[in-house]
């Protein structure tokens, strides 16, 4: 790896190192672009083709299983793609990644009914799920060590915009409907099209990205993983100090995408029974309601992802300033308190417009963490696959929450009048924080001012 610089961060990164920055960042964005565009088009769609309300228990509990078969699809393909990028490449298991998930969401335009849809957006999820370990270990391994946290860090920070841009986009189609240029029901096939677009950046890029130096460098010495697709989990488990760093990485990882897709993820649908409300109780038709409720449900997103955003960048900062430990402690106890508070208080899309930039600086915090930390967790010969293992493991921990969540909204919590179970199936969910904050403060090896470890 490259030696340190006195420099900054940004000035050590040629400009081969700005390309392939920007073509990780790229596929990453378009990766949250196409995971927010369903975030924010899964109910609508649900409702068109089951023909009820969005409002309906059957489309709001169904809605929670197909978004459990996604994160099935993610946490697959990230096993599968994690191990075949340190065998082949992480530059051309990237590009096959972003092919795949751009296809398949494509495709969800054309869905018919609810099990077409649940498919496509399950091979929607093997693509989107090999994606982050790819990019992290591609940017990890080719900027110098100087640069290496301030770039992985500002990977996720810039996530955000593919977060915005769905907002944006659904905005716009919003406002299409509106017009009547967009039938009413077609709008969510529309924000699927757009999820495709990702296939036309491989045109400009896959010819200059390279293979960073320490995967070519283990080609030319023949020490790639060779044999079985699980030869590479096979080396992790059996060596003492991998084995160890993969229990605790994924255990850290599980915790923050539990805590995003099986609770903050649904907010939206807590949101839309609240402001509808609200707004019926203040003196607009139903009609006037459900528009003014569309629109406050889009300007609290963007502001949850500007809170994103900046969370990012300030776990980045203490990261790099005061060790990855305590950045993953406070930010797993922010996450908890302020998650649930957010549950428990939220009722009006005032409250939502400094609720939710708070609940998304604390819930994708700590995912900069995820993209810091985890490289620093495995040698070169198993980066890949060591990411990609921890990061999505949590994809199948968050798909058993999100069933979860839905018996404990139906089952358990279901007696109760709305939103109440939304609420209480939350809050209870919160709990998770907790693992987090027990493995980071007692097992997690501290690697701040580390170099990259080597077999």
């Amino acid at each position: 790896m490259h030696a340190p610089s006195e420099a900054p961060w940004w000035r050590q990164l040629s400009s081969y190192h700005w390309f392939v920055f920007i073509v990780a960042s790229a596929a990453w964005f378009f990766d949250c672009l196409d995971q927010r565009l369903f975030s924010l088009a899964r109910i609508p769609a649900l409702s068109a083709l089951m023909n009820e309300p969005a409002s309906a228990p059957a489309v709001q509990a169904f809605g929670k299983i197909v978004t459990a078969w996604f994160l099935i699809g993610w946490g697959i393909g990230g096993m599968i793609f994690g191990a075949l990028g340190d065998r082949y490449g992480r530059a051309r298991m990237l590009t096959l990644t972003i092919l795949i998930y751009s296809g398949f969401t494509g495709l969800t335009f054309f869905s018919v009914g609810k099990l077409d849809f649940t498919l496509f957006r399950f091979l929607t999820g093997l693509g989107v799920g090999g994606v982050f370990g790819l990019a992290v270990a591609l940017i990890a391994e080719t900027v110098p060590s100087g640069a290496r946290v301030q770039s992985l860090g500002l990977l996720q920070v810039l996530s955000t915009i593919g977060n915005v841009a769905a907002g944006f986009a659904k905005i716009g189609i919003d406002s299409l409907q509106t017009a009547t240029v967009i039938a009413p029901d077609r709008g969510w096939r529309w924000m699927f099209l757009i999820g495709a677009l990702p296939a036309l950046m491989i045109l400009f890029t896959r010819k200059r990205l390279k293979e960073p130096e320490p995967w070519l460098k283990l080609k030319a010495e023949g020490n790639l993983p060779s044999g079985s697709l699980f030869s590479s989990y096979t080396s992790l488990i059996s060596d003492t100090r991998w084995r160890r760093n993969l229990i605790i990485g994924a255990l850290i990882a599980s915790t923050g995408v539990v805590g995003l897709w099986a609770i903050a993820e649904f907010a939206p649908d807590l949101q839309k029974t609240v402001f509808q409300v609200h707004y019926e109780k203040a003196g607009f038709t139903m009609a006037q309601a459900k528009a003014k409720t569309a629109d406050a449900i889009s300007y609290a997103y963007l502001l949850n992802m500007l809170g994103a955003a900046a969370g990012m960048w300030l776990f980045t900062r203490v990261a790099n300033a005061f060790g990855r430990r305590p950045a993953f402690i406070g930010g797993f106890s922010a996450a908890l308190l302020v998650t649930a508070f957010v549950y428990w208080k939220l009722n009006s899309p005032q409250d939502a417009y400094w609720m939710m930039p708070l609940m998304g600086a604390v819930q994708l915090g700590p995912f900069a963490g995820f993209a810091i930390y985890l490289p620093e967790l495995f040698p070169s010969r198993l980066r890949s696959t060591g990411i990609s293992f921890c990061y999505n493991l949590g994809r199948f921990a968050a798909a058993a929450g999100s069933f979860y969540s839905s018996y404990l909204t139906v089952n358990v919590f279901g007696g109760y009048a709305s939103p109440l179970p939304y609420r209480y199936s939350a809050i209870t969910m919160c709990s998770i924080f907790l693992i987090g904050i027990f493995v980071a403060l007692f097992f997690a090896p501290e690697t701040k001012g580390q170099p990259l470890p080597e077999e």
